[in-house]
């Protein structure tokens, strides 16, 4: 029932308003793919991959067209996170399975953990 067609457009069209909103919604994708349809961790990385690019380009557009994104600044961030994640998605394909796990565990924890305590700063 749960990898039904309805299911997953139901599953997919949250997580791409969760992704609009710019919430994240890679992680819960994931742990979607494998925690609940029990599929292997690196299909599910490809799948999230393929999910997002879509999603988070239309996003883009979007706050740029609402003059919310300014590029001149994010170049620096974009170019280092591309080039992270070249670099970690090579060395991580040496490493067992079980310690990517549990990084990726730490990751959602801390990210998580910072989301509850986040206060925005405030302005003089």
């Amino acid at each position: 029932m749960l990898d039904s067609i309805s299911v997953s457009l139901a599953v997919g069209t949250v997580l791409g308003f969760l992704s609009g909103l710019g919430v994240g919604g890679g992680s819960l994708l994931v742990l979607w793919l494998t925690l609940v349809l029990d599929m292997d961790p690196e299909t599910a990385r490809g799948i999230n991959l393929l999910f997002f690019l879509p999603s988070s380009c239309i996003a883009c557009l979007l706050r740029w067209k609402q003059g919310t994104l300014h590029f001149r600044p994010l170049l620096p961030a974009v170019l280092a996170g591309c080039a992270a994640a070249a670099c970690f998605s090579f060395l991580s394909a040496g490493l067992p399975i079980d310690i990517l796990k549990k990084l990726f565990g730490c990751l959602l924890l801390v990210t998580g953990t910072r989301e509850l305590l986040y206060r925005p700063r405030k302005k003089d």
